[in-house]
């Protein structure tokens, strides 16, 4: 009895404190502590290091740079004392043994008991689990089972049991509705996190044979997914805004062989590559051959290259002051981005983010 009353105080302590939260500025990143030191760390609330293993049952690095890299980002807490720094496994590739591990309830205790070990023994602030995707299809081959979705349950359950109020608990969640309606139940999750980081980019993906927005604020067209439709539903559905974190993409994806109709957009293809935000100077100038264009409806930006029938759909500064606007009228908890090593070190999205929010 003494243990019910203590988890069910513990959780409305998680849903205070996510209410009382400033607007957060999360970078997930990946690579080399000296790489991610150079963009403006003092402009983030918190950086999500990408991705850690799991070997067998047990929360681990990769390599002894990856344990490095992390220590190094954990003393930047010394500097910036209210940056958070957390990590993060899984990724769209990376969760091939998420559906079997977690299904058992000694591996989900271990997983819990060894990440909170780690976290005392490195100084991390908490764990975001980036499973794509619990009960539906994700990566090609990928094993998925209906009961991936009470599994995940569970499995926040023993990661919350474990953590206490000590240490932050988040999850990166598909941004489409499949996914809200068949992978996670909200009612038991949400009491249980401090905030979900939506994925509302990758929203037309690289498997898509005709083009679009990949990372919209706003839907108008049968079937199609957006920011604003990925929030609203979990609004409907009583989550909590300030837990509500949408995402933006420090990229562009690239289709071609689309027909010069309508500017390429809503045309077939081919996708062909990705390009970094840091990069866009060069790959969109106005050499390239690519015109910009701003769809009114969707707040997104697109560009289409006539001479050799390319189509780019990305977000920029425009995209991400009408996406802070949204956060603000919403009175969400923030927003996020994959990842911070495809921006500029100067003056690029994350400062964009920063100004638009503050």
């Amino acid at each position: 009895m003494k243990r019910t009353v203590f988890f069910f105080i513990l959780l409305l302590s998680v849903s205070a404190r996510a209410q009382t939260n400033q607007y957060r500025i999360i970078a997930y990143a990946t690579g080399k502590a000296e790489t991610i030191k150079q963009y403006p760390i003092d402009k983030l609330t918190h950086i999500i290091y990408s991705f850690l293993k799991i070997k067998g049952d047990t929360l681990s690095f990769h390599d002894s740079v990856q344990e490095n890299s992390l220590k190094q980002l954990v003393e930047l807490k010394q500097i910036y004392p209210n940056l958070k720094i957390m990590v993060s496994i899984g990724g769209w590739s990376g969760c091939s043994f998420c559906s079997d591990l977690f299904a058992d309830s000694v591996h989900r205790q271990n997983f819990a008991k060894t990440t909170v070990a780690l976290f005392k023994q490195y100084g991390i602030d908490g764990l975001d689990l980036d499973w794509e995707y619990p009960a539906i299809e994700g990566y090609p081959g990928h094993k998925y089972d209906s009961a991936d979705k009470n599994n995940f349950t569970r499995l926040l359950q023993s990661l919350r049991r474990e953590m206490g109020n000590d240490y932050l608990l988040t999850f990166a969640a598909g941004g489409f509705i499949k996914y809200l309606e068949q992978s996670i139940d909200w009612n038991a999750v949400m009491p249980l996190v401090d905030f979900v980081n939506l994925m509302t980019y990758d929203l037309v993906g690289g498997y898509a044979t005709v083009t679009g927005h990949h990372t919209l604020l706003y839907d108008y067209r049968p079937g199609q997914e957006s920011a604003a439709k990925c929030v609203n539903w979990l609004l409907d559905k009583k989550a909590p805004p300030g837990k509500l974190v949408i995402g933006a993409a420090m990229y562009a994806r690239v289709w071609e062989n689309v027909p010069d109709t309508s500017h390429g957009l809503y045309q077939p293809g081919k996708f062909k590559r990705g390009v970094a935000f840091f990069d866009f100077k060069n790959y969109f100038s106005d050499t390239s051959g690519y015109k910009y264009y701003w769809d009114r409806k969707a707040k997104a930006p697109y560009a289409y290259n006539t001479s050799q029938q390319l189509f780019a759909t990305f977000d920029d500064r425009h995209s991400i002051k009408a996406k802070t606007k949204f956060i603000r009228r919403k009175k969400l908890g923030g927003i996020m981005f994959w990842e911070l090593i495809q921006d500029l070190k100067e003056n690029g999205l994350v400062d964009e983010m920063y100004k638009q929010l503050h």
